[in-house]
C-alpha cells in the first residue's frame, strides 16, 4: 500500500517579490518560498523546530494564507510509523536554534523529508532561490541583514538594520517594504525564536538520504561531509573540531566558504570518493578544508590600498588537479629516532681518539675531550633518552651544547672523517631534543656542530676517490640532517643559509651504491621537499610566513630526484620517499611551466615513473603496495608533462 505525498508552497512576500524583485534585483522572483510536506493527513513543516499539524491549517492563523500551489511529489511505500520515528530523529537536528532564512530552513527539511519517503527532491524554483536572490546586487547587500537575525551578536555590537541593506537597493521605500514583510513572516513563522541564539549563519547540514545530499553538494561550490557514527570514538573527538570549522569556513556574508555537513556512515550514497581523512587528525582536516577553499575560490585578494585597486593573486594551476595520493601525504620530517647503546658508542669514539695522532694545535686535549663526553654529554643523553617514561626528559643546558660544542671542533680537527661517525651519531640522537635544534639554529658556524659535518661530508664527496668518501659517516650525516628538520627554527634556518650544501649531500648520496645510505638520502629529500611545500601550502591558505623558492636548487634537487628515481630497482622505500619528494618538489612550484615542465619531458619523468611500476622496475614485479602504485601514478599522470 502506497501513500500520497504532496509538497504545499508559500510565498514569505505575500506576492510583493513578484511585483517588486525585479525593480529591487534585476531579477523576477516570483516569491520567497516557504514549504511544507503534507503526508498521512498530515502537514509536517520546520519552523519552531519541527511541527505538525492537519493540511492548510499551519498558517491559517498568520498572512501566508493558502498555498500558493500544491506539488504532487509521488507516492511512498513506507508506513506511518517508519515516518514518525524518522521525524522524531530529526528534531535533534532541525531544532528552533538552527533555523537560518537562506541556509538552514523550511525548504531544507522538506527537501530531507522528500528524499527520505519518495528519494526525489523538492523542485529546483524553491531550491536555488537563495543563489538567486543572492547573486543579485540587493541580495549580497541583505545578507549581512539576514545573518545578524540568527546569529549572536558581539558584545556591544548593534544589529545591522533593515533599512541599510534597503539602501543598497535603487528603489529604497520599495526595498524597505519588501524586507519587513518577509521579516514579518518570518517571524510569525517562528514566533518563539531566539534572535541571540548561538547558532551558525552557514550551519551543519544533516544529510539523512541520497537525494538531499545530492542536492547539498549541487548547492555549495565546496562541501565538506563528515561521516559519522553515534558508535564512533575518533568520530566524537573531531566532532567539535568540524563544528568550529564549519563556523570559521562556512558561507560568508560575500556567498565565499564551504557547506558542511553530518552524515551517518548507515546512509548509503553513490559516487566516486576522491580523497578521505581517516582517524581524528586536527591539523590535516584543517589543512584539507583550506586547500578545498581555495580550490573553490581561487583568486584571492591579497591586500587593497586607499586607491579603488586592488591586487589578486591568480591560483597556482595546479590548485585545480584532484590529487588525493599527494594531498594524503604527511608533512611531517622522516625522523632517525633509534636509540644506540650510548656507552658503546662513546667506546668506539674513544678508541679512535686514542689511536689518532693528537695535533699540537688542537685547543682541547684528549683528556678534556673525553671528559665532556663522559661526565657531561653521556648523562644528558642517558637521562633525555634511555630514562623511564614516567619521568619528564631533560633538555640540553647552554653549558652542556658549549662544551659539547667545543669538544666536537676540537675532535674534527683532529680525528680522520671515517672516525667522525660515532660523534655525529650523538649529535643526531641530541636534534631530536627541541632546545637543540633551537640552539642549532642560531650557533655561530666555527662552533656549529651542523656546520662542520656539512663541510665534512660535501670535501669527502668531491674527492674521486672512494675510500675517501666513508659509508658510516655519511650514512649518520644524512640521518642527522634529516632530525634537523625536527626543529622548524633549524629548518628554516638551513634553507636560508645552508641550502646548496644540502644539495651537495644529497645529491650524490641519492646515487650511493649501499642501501642504506640511499634510503637516508631519500628521507633527507622528503624532509627537504616537506619543508618547501608546506611553505607553498601556507601561503595558498593565505597564512603568514616565508616560502624559500630558489630556481636552480629546484631544477638541481628535481634533477637529482629524477635520476635516483631511473636508477634504483631495489627498494621500493626509497622509490616511496623519492615519488613523494619529487611530488612536493612540482605541486605549487612558481617555476612549474617556465623551468620544472620544460626540464621534466627532458628528463622523461613520466616514463621513468611509469617504469617503476613494471616488471623489474622496481623488484622483480614492480612496486607492489598499493599505496606506492597510487602515488607514482598520480605523480606520472598528473604533475609529469
Amino acid at each position: 500500500m502506497t501513500t500520497s505525498v504532496k509538497l504545499y508552497v508559500y510565498d514569505l512576500s505575500n506576492g510583493m517579490a513578484r511585483q517588486l524583485s525585479q525593480q529591487l534585483a534585476g531579477r523576477q522572483i516570483d516569491g520567497i518560498w516557504h514549504t511544507s510536506v503534507v503526508v498521512f493527513g498530515k502537514e509536517v513543516f520546520y519552523g519552531q523546530g519541527i511541527n505538525t499539524t492537519l493540511p492548510g491549517r499551519s498558517h491559517a492563523s498568520d498572512a501566508h494564507g493558502a498555498p500558493q500551489q500544491v506539488i504532487d511529489m509521488g507516492e511512498t511505500a513506507l508506513d506511518e510509523a517508519i515516518f514518525e520515528e524518522y521525524v522524531t530523529e530529526m528534531k535533534d537536528h532541525y531544532t528552533a536554534d538552527k533555523y537560518h532564512l537562506l541556509d538552514f530552513n523550511c525548504n531544507s527539511f522538506t527537501n530531507d523529508i522528500i528524499g527520505f519517503l519518495t528519494g526525489g527532491s523538492i523542485p529546483d524554483f524553491i531550491k536555488d532561490l537563495p543563489t538567486d536572490f543572492l547573486s543579485t546586487p540587493f541580495g549580497a547587500a541583505l545578507r549581512p541583514t539576514i545573518d545578524a537575525m540568527y546569529r549572536r551578536p558581539s558584545p556591544g555590537a548593534p544589529t545591522p538594520p533593515a533599512a541599510t541593506a534597503a539602501e543598497a537597493a535603487p528603489n529604497p521605500q520599495l526595498a524597505s517594504q519588501l524586507l519587513q514583510a518577509i521579516a514579518s513572516q518570518v517571524a510569525s513563522s517562528n514566533p518563539a525564536a531566539n534572535p541571540a541564539t548561538q547558532t551558525l549563519a552557514a550551519p551543519i547540514h544533516a544529510i539523512t538520504n541520497p537525494a538531499s545530499f545530492n542536492t547539498f553538494l549541487k548547492n555549495h561550490r565546496a562541501s565538506v561531509a563528515f561521516f559519522t557514527s553515534a558508535t564512533c570514538p575518533p568520530c566524537r573527538v573531531i566532532e567539535p573540531v568540524f563544528e568550529r570549522l564549519a563556523e570559521e569556513k562556512g558561507i560568508k556574508a560575500d556567498g565565499r566558504g564551504a557547506g558542511f555537513a553530518k552524515i551517518d556512515i548507515d546512509v548509503g550514497l553513490d559516487g566516486k570518493k576522491l580523497d578521505e581523512l581517516k582517524g581524528a587528525n586536527a591539523n590535516e582536516l584543517r589543512s584539507q578544508v583550506d586547500l578545498l577553499l581555495y580550490q573553490a575560490f581561487p583568486r584571492t585578494c591579497l591586500h587593497s590600498s586607499p586607491n579603488p585597486t586592488l591586487t589578486f593573486h591568480l591560483a597556482h594551476p595546479h590548485t585545480s588537479l584532484s590529487l588525493p595520493a599527494i594531498q594524503t601525504l604527511s608533512l611531517n620530517p622522516i625522523l632517525f629516532t633509534q636509540v644506540p647503546a650510548i656507552d658503546t658508542v662513546l667506546s668506539k669514539l674513544s678508541s679512535f681518539i686514542d689511536s689518532a695522532p693528537w695535533p699540537a694545535s688542537t685547543p682541547q686535549t684528549p683528556a678534556q675531550v673525553k671528559q665532556t663526553l663522559i661526565g657531561t654529554v653521556a648523562p644528558y643523553l642517558k637521562a633525555r633518552f634511555s630514562g623511564p617514561p614516567s619521568t619528564k626528559p631533560p633538555s640540553a643546558t647552554p653549558a652542556i651544547l658549549t662544551s659539547w660544542s667545543q669538544a666536537t671542533s676540537a675532535l674534527s680537527s683532529a680525528l680522520p672523517v671515517p672516525s667522525l661517525f660515532p660523534l655525529v651519531d650523538l649529535w643526531r640522537l641530541a636534534l631530536l631534543d627541541p632546545v637543540v635544534g633551537f640552539w642549532a639554529a642560531s650557533a655561530s658556524a666555527p662552533s656549529n656542530p651542523i656546520s662542520i659535518f656539512i663541510d665534512k661530508a660535501t670535501t669527502a664527496l668531491q674527492r674521486p676517490d672512494p675510500s675517501a668518501n666513508p659509508r658510516n659517516y655519511l650514512l649518520t650525516i644524512l640521518r642527522l640532517l634529516s632530525n634537523a628538520f625536527a626543529s622548524p627554527t633549524l629548518a628554516q634556518a638551513l634553507f636560508v643559509s645552508a641550502r646548496a650544501a644540502l644539495a651537495a649531500v644529497v645529491v650524490p648520496s641519492l646515487l650511493h651504491t649501499d642501501g642504506a645510505v640511499r634510503t637516508a638520502a631519500a628521507s633527507l629529500a622528503f624532509n627537504v621537499a616537506a619543508f618547501l611545500q608546506k611553505g607553498r601550502v601556507d601561503k595558498v591558505k593565505g597564512a603568514a610566513g616565508n616560502v624559500y623558492e630558489d630556481e636552480e636548487w629546484e631544477v638541481e634537487m628535481v634533477s637529482a630526484v629524477v635520476e635516483a628515481l631511473d636508477r634504483e630497482v631495489s627498494s621500493e622505500e626509497v622509490v616511496h620517499r623519492l615519488t613523494a619528494s619529487l611530488a612536493f618538489l612540482l605541486r605549487l612550484s612558481p617555476e612549474y611551466d617556465s623551468q620544472v615542465s620544460p626540464l621534466l619531458e627532458v628528463l622523461q619523468a613520466r616514463d621513468v615513473l611509469k617504469r617503476k611500476l613494471a616488471k623489474g622496475g622496481c623488484g622483480e614485479d614492480g612496486v607492489e603496495k598499493k599505496e606506492v602504485r597510487k602515488l607514482v601514478e598520480e605523480v606520472a599522470n598528473k604533475l609529469c608533462p
